[in-house]
């Protein structure tokens, strides 16, 4: 019996599941992360493969009949040299398929949807908006990273929390639930003499990704203070002008979103929602599960019942 074997290979983690034309979960598997922009490219290559070694421990493998890959940091693989020691990583694990590896946001838009034509927007610690045409991501809207763009992520949402607490001190304004907060994750006093310096030396003195750690204060203080609802305001509307930019003037076609920045419980995605009423808005619960769905649209060459639709 043919099975396909579907991976979402992300930072922290790596996560691949097998099926069979039913969509039936037949084996799944964990791995560390395999994102080859974060992690040695040997380390990447490796997870996956013990990723999906522990997905078909109990299938044979001459059976397994394609593999996608839904990989963050899958443009690495454009390197020749990588590419190859994916290859041969793959090889000396035992199996014959050659991985087919998209990116973790077209993974991320199948999971949601069956449509094939769409926009999936992605807010974690970066944000970018993708144009999905035949399941595939054509052009991008924003990504530009932390140091150009990211509007919207919570690395934005952390540094404008930042500012807005180096501007209560600087203006001796009274500080409220999110500028505390902020100051307290950073360790500094508020009492202490020029607290504002201090901020800007603990801030300035870490990796810049690290101001995503503030993010999450706007979300808890958003219901009591106003600075933290203006900014979770901006981060909506900014997200929404990325995903609008990846589509048609009149594009009816889903809008799916993912990334931690709009989870279940984030005041973003209700924003969001609340401004794209009457959009086809949905989430993306599982790559893995995308993954899976594309790899057997591949694998057996007919319709396959969408995992949303999997008893």
């Amino acid at each position: 019996m043919m099975y396909v074997v579907g991976v979402d290979a992300g930072g922290t983690s790596t996560r691949a599941c097998a099926v069979d034309a039913g969509m039936r979960v037949l084996g799944t598997g964990r791995a560390g992360g395999a994102n080859p922009n974060s992690h040695p490219p040997e380390k990447a290559a490796s997870a996956i493969a013990e990723a999906v070694a522990a997905a078909t421990i109990d299938l044979d493998r001459a059976e397994l009949g394609e593999c996608v890959v839904g990989m963050a940091g899958s443009s690495k693989l454009t390197d020749p040299a990588v590419a190859s020691l994916f290859e041969r990583t793959w090889r000396e694990a035992g199996f014959d398929v050659t991985p087919h590896v998209v990116s973790d946001a077209e993974t991320a838009f199948a999971s949601a949807t069956d449509a094939p034509d769409g926009t999936v927007l992605v807010a974690g610690t970066g944000s970018i908006a993708g144009r999905i045409r035949d399941r595939q991501m054509v052009s991008v809207s924003g990504g530009y990273g932390w140091l150009l763009g990211d509007e919207g992520s919570g690395f934005w949402i952390g540094r404008e929390a930042v500012r807005a607490t180096l501007d209560a001190l600087t203006r001796g304004d009274p500080l409220g639930e999110l500028t505390s907060s902020v100051l307290s994750e950073a360790g500094v006093d508020p009492a202490a003499p020029r607290a504002f310096h201090l901020l800007i030396t603990v801030v300035n003195g870490e990796p810049p990704v690290q101001l995503a750690r503030f993010a999450p204060l706007v979300s808890a203080a958003v219901e009591s203070d106003p600075v933290a609802a203006r900014i979770a305001d901006d981060a909506a509307d900014r997200l929404i002008d990325i995903a609008l930019a990846a589509r048609d003037s009149d594009e009816t076609t889903p809008i799916v979103l993912v990334g931690s920045v709009l989870g279940a419980a984030s005041p973003v995605r209700m924003r969001i929602h609340d401004r794209l009423r009457d959009r086809d808005v949905r989430e993306s619960k599982d790559g893995v599960l995308g993954a899976a769905w594309l790899a057997a649209l591949r694998g057996f060459g007919r319709r396959i019942p969408h995992p949303n639709r999997v008893g």
